[in-house]
């Protein structure tokens, strides 16, 4: 491993973080073409059914890819899916060293394809900035490991942890760049989840508004065990050319079904947990079988509060405005805690950032915990 793979890597990382919210279900993955210190090819997977990102970048060196290094953040696939072999145009572009940022968890490539170079005479170095190819890539590790989306709990919340008043009210509790950074997320994921509360008492759109119009709608997901939301409702009257999908008990009233399906709503019976409420993880299974590999959960705090005590959230992102609301506004997470404070779920790999007056507070939990 020489010093300037490292380097490289990194350039490969951020072709592949131009794809990121546009690949799924396939990996987030980029590629670089070095020669003689020169880089020569650079590409990126942009979308899932299209070439992969080490098709691009050779394709891009043409010629000078003879006798040059390929750096990838993926390990390269053997096998043909809805795309030919990577490994295979690898060989054919006269590559002599293939330098792999992580391995593919994927069972049909799991370490087959580095092998196989190898095997063919190249040389080929794996695990350069893995922890940084795996970050981007946590979404799709999820998914093809388990059949789960890979779930990020994210709220505005005021400093004393309340997401709206007793009333219901939160317009707005953060500020304008925080909102502009919750758009820019939700563009990068595949789904957005709320509950039934939210989606009444805030009716909102749940669509993706960047400047200059840009950004994509996700797919829209309500958990609804009774189907009470209203055909009226926003989302199901604007311009949009993202689905919604509706989750409820395993009976539900066919009139209620023939509205909301005229309506243009997808209806998704699960059953429920003995306590009544919904599933959750059959919920996010049967997300994860549509090509889910993320979701965005919004709330309020009775989803969050049942998500995590299910142990089904891995990452949060809270914004917390300088304010204070107080009284009986309605918590962030709803529903029984932990007793005692050392039981309590804690992030890991926390970050800070200030976004105007707000800040944001971001993590995982490494180690699947719940509440409760």
């Amino acid at each position: 491993m020489r010093r300037a793979d490292f380097d490289y890597m990194r350039l490969a990382l951020a072709e592949a973080k131009k794809g990121i919210g546009r690949t799924s279900p396939n990996p987030t993955v980029g590629a670089v073409v070095v020669k003689n210190g020169t880089v020569v090819g650079k590409g990126y997977h942009r979308r899932a059914g299209t070439p992969h990102a080490e098709v691009h970048a050779l394709n891009e060196a043409g010629a000078k890819a003879k006798g040059a290094i390929l750096y990838v953040t993926l390990e390269p696939c053997n096998h043909t899916g809805r795309t030919p072999p990577c490994t295979a145009a690898i060989l054919a572009s006269g590559i002599r060293r293939v330098v792999i940022g992580m391995a593919d968890p994927n069972p049909w490539v799991n370490g087959g394809g580095a092998d196989y170079l190898a095997g063919q005479g190249l040389t080929v170095v794996r695990g350069v900035l893995a922890a940084e190819c795996q970050a981007i890539n946590r979404p799709f590790v999820k998914h093809i490991t388990t059949g789960l989306p890979w779930v990020v709990m994210k709220a505005g919340m005021s400093l004393d942890g309340r997401i709206a008043t007793a009333t219901g009210h939160s317009n707005w509790i953060t500020g304008e760049k925080a909102r502009l950074h919750v758009h820019r997320l939700r563009d990068r994921v595949d789904a957005i989840l709320i509950g039934r509360g939210t989606a009444l008492a805030d009716d909102p759109s749940l669509t993706t508004r960047l400047p200059g119009g840009r950004g994509r709608d996700p797919l829209r997901v309500v958990l609804d065990t009774e189907l009470r939301l209203p055909v009226t409702a926003k989302m199901l009257r604007q311009e949009s050319t993202a689905r919604t999908l509706l989750f409820c008990g395993p009976q539900p009233v066919a009139k209620k079904v023939a509205a909301l399906e005229a309506a243009g709503v997808l209806i998704r019976p699960v059953a429920l947990l003995q306590g009544g409420g919904l599933d959750l993880k059959l919920v996010l299974r049967q997300l994860g079988s549509e090509g889910v590999t993320s979701v965005l959960v919004e709330g309020g705090g009775a989803v969050h509060g049942a998500m995590l005590r299910a142990g089904l959230v891995d990452e949060v992102k809270l914004f917390v405005a300088p304010i204070f609301i107080g009284g009986d506004g309605i918590p962030v997470v709803e529903g029984q805690g932990v007793m005692v404070v050392n039981e309590a779920p804690r992030l890991a790999e926390v970050r800070t950032r200030r976004l105007g007056d707000d800040v944001l507070i971001e993590g995982i939990f490494a180690g699947g915990m719940a509440v409760g």
